[in-house]
């Protein structure tokens, strides 16, 4: 190879490495990060509750609550991988983080989502994304109560590394994506679409960007992004109120007449 065409590789080189850094230094994650999340996503969780209107709609809005939880835990799992006093909640931290992660969520997006909705048609489809995610959250039981997981910081993030199949890794994603999403895009509730397309495209991003931390990174992007369901919520109690007013508006029509 001649001077110029190393130059010219030495220059790619370095230039892919310092898009990389730049990658990681733009996605700090830290204890102080996780615990911040955890309370203000907390926060959400406790004023979305406070705008239920129906019973059926309190699954859903607990979902910020659950992913308050989950970051605090993480947050717990930061300090417990970098300073030996914290050792003793490492055990208990990740297998809290995990089975949020891994085990509710599957089937506690498609769940709360059927709950909600009115469609007969859509409750059907519902239904057999719940069965979908009820088998993905089955899986992960079964790993984290049989097989070993082992959580580690890897430069701003932390990566949780298992002896779960290799062969299954990338199905079970695949059905753990389409159980926790689609139901979004099937809801006939309002705005639910835009949540869905948010989740969406955190999940495509983290999957090209930070695959190897996947469940730490997509996790925090979603649960940032459960603060839409605050506005799905209160849109929701608004239009009610607005069809009764309507309906009520109309009753009076008609009795005047």
């Amino acid at each position: 190879m001649n001077d110029s065409s190393s130059f010219f590789t030495i220059q790619f080189t370095v230039h892919k490495k310092n898009s990389y850094d730049k990658r990681k230094s733009l996605m700090c994650f830290s204890p102080e990060a996780s615990f911040a999340g955890g309370i203000v996503i907390s926060s959400i969780g406790v004023a979305v509750v406070k705008k239920v209107h129906k019973p059926s709609q309190m699954v859903f809005a607990a979902i910020p609550l659950v992913f308050g939880v989950q970051q605090i835990a993480e947050g717990f799992l930061w300090l417990s991988l970098q300073y030996p006093e914290y050792h003793q909640v490492q055990n208990l931290s990740t297998y809290l983080y995990l089975t949020i992660a891994r085990v509710l969520w599957p089937m506690l997006m498609p769940l709360s989502v059927l709950l909600m909705e009115q469609d007969d048609k859509k409750k059907k489809v519902l239904l057999i994304l719940l069965m979908m995610g009820s088998s993905v959250s089955l899986y992960y039981t079964y790993c984290l109560m049989f097989l070993n997981v082992t959580p580690e910081i890897m430069g701003h993030h932390i990566r949780y590394i298992s002896d779960y199949p290799e062969s299954l890794a990338l199905p079970v994603f695949f059905i753990y994506s389409v159980a926790s999403i689609t139901p979004l895009f099937v809801s006939s509730i309002k705005r639910t679409r835009l949540f869905g397309t948010l989740m969406f495209l955190s999940s495509l991003v983290t999957g090209i960007f930070y695959f190897e931390y996947l469940t730490s990174v997509w996790c925090f992007f979603a649960a940032i992004l459960s603060g839409v369901i605050f506005w799905i919520i209160k849109d929701s109690k608004m239009n009610e109120e607005e069809n009764e007013s309507n309906s009520s508006l109309n009753q009076i029509g008609w009795e005047s007449e």
